[in-house]
């Protein structure tokens, strides 16, 4: 479904990412994990087009779509942190994106707007909002579009616990459905239970991507953060 080949991207003498190849299809719910500044951020942009790289291929369907826009159409994508106009009340901000997006979706998704409840605040301003709340709307706008590709940055940072389950609990059913999850968390627990592979990148190479009960063989640990853990110690060493 999404491939990347020999995806580069430097940053003045950084090196963000260096001749990145991975093949990424549907069903998998991908975690990719490294320390901060190991290339994450920079990989995911490069995917939605924020970031231009220097050289390589993002194909998705076997389509180049480095320059190309309307392929975005297919991905929801929830950031760390969600930036919207402060003035804007909630109800209007979905409004907002449901006209943008017009023609560009089949069906609507609404199963997190009504399991989070979404009308109880939708006339507060998002300024207002805690950022539990900003959560949720991020959540929702990903999962609203139906998209084949779903990016999820940090995705329970902030939500309290029933939230977290609720979130977690639609994952795995995007994922049954045969959607391409990628995911990033610095709390490696919120992914074990969602993760079919592990995407492991440091200084901008990829150092293994391979399926996590091939990563639990290899390290002989059951937990993802301990297997992790172990695994990071040898290229340590």
């Amino acid at each position: 479904m999404l491939v990347t080949r020999n995806l580069s991207k430097s940053f003045g003498k950084l090196v963000a990412l260096d001749s990145v190849n991975a093949e990424m299809g549907a069903g998998q719910a991908i975690s990719l994990v490294g320390p901060n500044g190991s290339g994450k951020t920079t990989f995911i942009k490069c995917l939605l087009g924020l970031v231009t790289p220097d050289s390589g291929d993002i194909l998705l369907d076997g389509q180049q779509v480095i320059g190309a826009w309307n392929y975005r159409q297919r991905i929801g994508y929830m950031p760390q942190i969600g930036r919207f106009p402060d003035h804007m009340r909630v109800g209007q901000l979905f409004n907002m994106i449901k006209e943008i997006r017009q023609g560009a979706y089949q069906q609507l998704d609404e199963e997190l707007v009504n399991a989070f409840e979404i009308e109880k605040f939708a006339n507060k301003t998002m300024r207002t909002l805690s950022g539990g709340m900003r959560q949720k709307v991020s959540a929702c706008l990903a999962f609203l579009f139906n998209p084949d590709i779903l990016i999820l940055d940090e995705p329970t940072a902030g939500l309290d616990p029933l939230s977290s389950e609720i979130l977690k609990d639609k994952v795995q059913a995007e994922k049954t459905k045969g959607k391409l999850i990628l995911l990033t968390s610095h709390i490696l627990s919120d992914l074990e239970d969602l993760t079919t592979d592990v995407l492991y990148i440091i200084d901008g190479n990829i150092q293994f991507f391979q399926p996590i009960e091939a990563l639990k063989a290899r390290t002989g640990e059951q937990k993802l953060n301990r297997a992790l853990a172990q695994v990071m110690k040898e290229f340590r060493n």
